[in-house]
């Protein structure tokens, strides 16, 4: 019987950049969260961060393999998360302040002033 080399992929096939969260657990420990693949897109995860499906974030981590990158973009949802509720003239929500403080900081968050 011939042996193959090949083995099945378990990446993304098509070109698309996928988002992941890290999430703590407590006492239970940490873990990269499951996502649909449909739903691993960046304004689902915002979205989903938002709506408290993560009981404490602890970073993001997008990946395109197509186009061979990965990187930390905790920064850049933090900011996006600060800038909605910003808009909203509302508090960050306590499940998601720390993941904010810890990744854009209380003093350097701007503030954005609605136009009247």
């Amino acid at each position: 019987m011939r042996k193959s080399d090949w083995t099945p992929s378990i990446v993304p096939s098509d070109d698309q950049t996928v988002y992941l969260v890290a999430d703590d657990f407590g006492p239970i420990g940490r873990a990269w969260r499951e996502a649909d693949f449909e739903a691993a897109d960046l304004e689902t995860v915002v979205q989903d961060m938002i709506a408290g499906e993560y009981s404490s974030p602890i970073r993001v981590a997008a990946f395109n393999t197509s186009e061979r990158w990965s990187e930390d973009v905790s920064e850049d949802i933090a900011r996006e998360i600060q800038r909605r509720y910003d808009l909203q003239l509302t508090d960050v929500p306590a499940h998601l302040q720390d993941f904010v403080d810890r990744h854009v900081g209380r003093d350097q968050r701007q503030l954005v002033l609605r136009l009247v």
